[in-house]
């Protein structure tokens, strides 16, 4: 244990943080310092800074969970410093990350005898998940065309533009194409007729996402099936589909019963979840669940001795804490498929409250869809003045909200969205009160005089319309190109900083 340096006398006698030394001076940036201190001033000279932080329940952007019951919070400290790894020192907890595993498939319809186990993984989140099921897919597709004596230096993922940015990771550090589909204005998720028409001998898997990150929607998963089933009888492949639900894995089989995809369905082969969303634990979990033992080439799984016992491992880093795991098999005990379906109805509630004050407004077009993630997003109607949602975004912050504004993605990069998840933790209370601010804010900016650009002329969002095989192409106005401008220098100076300080390092 490290023993705080006595630095004199007078500090033993000064029992308050705010009236010793150690809040005059700056806070260590760049080097570790000499000296130690009071570990009572540690905490509270970092206690008061993090107070700068926002509360993470207005945090309107995430959707990870931010409170937790009394009780499990207590079981999370218990177990915080076991690491999961140690599978044979820490045998129940490897139990219950197991039981968790079966529970989760089960509800994902994985075909399973009564007893039969689940082949699933616990993650730090839904990125590593993604990791996972896309290595098994890319791994599974180069033994077959090995065994064809075909090419297998070229493979592909189909998805739609409106992944989650992991996807991307995927394809950049596993080096698999992203061959995306485009969305298009008033249909924000990926179309499975056109997925399936970018098919093509290389595409180790179709992706869908149930619970799209800009505005909540469910991809057709059932449509994508069929047509790609299709697809596969006429050209005697076996393309498969990975179903990426980290946001309505935990939602769609409680509200949504009846919708058919998960494994009901044949061609889907693995789903990852994040158990850290509306799997009510905290940041730090995540799981992917795969068919059959089939769908998980063995040669992925290593099997170690050297901590005890033999045990397999398939991750992608090795030590990780048990305290999420152990919140979530608290979580599927405690609530029971009662409690979520309890909870997701509140949420799906809540966000129609939401949804219908907005309305009120007159102000806004609503872009998420009733059925899928308890997500509004939505967009001004009329930019007067030139101020956008981006402003409304800002502003709202002075209440204490989060409430990101972004593009949608490609081809709709035109549509900028206000965007508000709606978790566990969200009341009807807070959501009419959202309303009430933002209501204060569109009231604000009427009151403010017109954006200028530099030649003195009033800004203007929409100019003019261009139409071009069928499809709207709405002019950027001076401000949404002053906008990249600033933000494409931006990057390029911290792109450069960056280059400059590792030749530094490397010298």
């Amino acid at each position: 244990m490290v023993l705080s340096k006595r630095a004199s006398d007078s500090d033993l006698s000064m029992l308050a943080t705010s009236a010793s030394r150690y809040v005059r001076d700056s806070l260590p940036r760049y080097e570790m310092p000499e000296n130690s201190i009071p570990k009572e001033a540690a905490y509270q000279i970092i206690h008061d800074e993090l107070l700068l932080d926002f509360k993470p329940k207005l945090n309107l952007a995430s959707f990870v969970t931010t409170l937790m019951e009394p009780e499990c919070d207590k079981l999370i400290m218990e177990s915080i410093n076991k690491n999961y790894v140690d599978m044979d020192e820490y045998p129940v907890t490897t139990e219950l990350h197991n039981r968790c595993v079966n529970m989760i498939a089960r509800l994902f319809h994985t075909p399973l005898g009564e007893s039969e186990d689940a082949i699933g993984v616990g993650t730090v989140g839904s990125s590593e998940a993604i990791m996972l099921a896309g290595l098994a897919f890319k791994r599974k597709w180069q033994n077959k065309r090995k065994a064809e004596g075909k090419p297998y230096d070229k493979p592909n993922i189909v998805t739609g533009a409106n992944v989650q940015v992991c996807w991307e990771k995927f394809a950049r550090y596993f080096e698999v194409e992203l061959k995306e589909v485009k969305v298009t204005e008033g249909y924000y998720v990926m179309d499975p007729a056109k997925a399936v028409e970018m098919v093509d001998e290389n595409t180790v898997c179709v992706a869908a996402i149930l619970g799209s990150t800009y505005n909540g929607e469910f991809e057709d998963v059932k449509l994508l099936n069929d047509l790609l089933l299709e697809k596969n009888k006429q050209t005697e492949w076996d393309t498969p589909i990975h179903v990426d639900a980290a946001s309505g894995g935990f939602i769609a089989p409680f509200i949504y019963p009846e919708l058919e995809w998960d494994f009901r369905l044949p061609l889907v082969k693995s789903i990852n979840v994040s158990g850290h969303k509306y799997g009510l634990v905290y940041a730090g979990i995540g799981w992917n669940i795969w068919r059959s033992k089939d769908d998980l080439p063995e040669e992925l799984i290593f099997h170690i001795k050297y901590l005890g016992a033999e045990q397999s491992t398939f991750t992608l880093n090795f030590s990780k804490g048990s305290s999420q795991i152990i919140a979530q098999y608290y979580q599927l005990i405690r609530l029971g498929q009662e409690g979520y379906k309890n909870i997701m109805e509140n949420c799906h509630e809540n966000a129609m409250v939401l949804k219908e004050g907005l309305e009120k407004t007159g102000c806004f077009e609503i872009l998420s869809k009733d059925d899928g993630v308890p997500v509004v997003a939505f967009s001004l109607k009329n930019k007067k003045g030139g101020h956008d949602e981006f402003e409304v975004s800002e502003m709202l912050r002075r209440y204490g909200w989060i409430v990101p504004a972004y593009p949608m993605p490609a081809d709709a990069q035109h549509v900028i969205v206000l965007r508000v998840v709606i978790r566990a933790e969200f009341s009807r209370t807070l959501a009419e009160r959202l309303v009430h601010d933002i209501t204060t804010v569109l009231h604000e900016l009427e009151k403010l005089p017109p954006k200028l650009n530099n030649e003195g002329k009033e800004v203007h969002v929409i100019v003019e319309e261009n139409w071009s095989n069928g499809v709207v192409f709405k002019r950027k106005s001076d401000l949404e190109t002053q906008r990249e401008i600033t933000t494409y220098w931006k990057n390029y100076v911290s792109a450069q900083k960056e280059i400059k300080r590792q030749k530094v390092m490397a010298s």
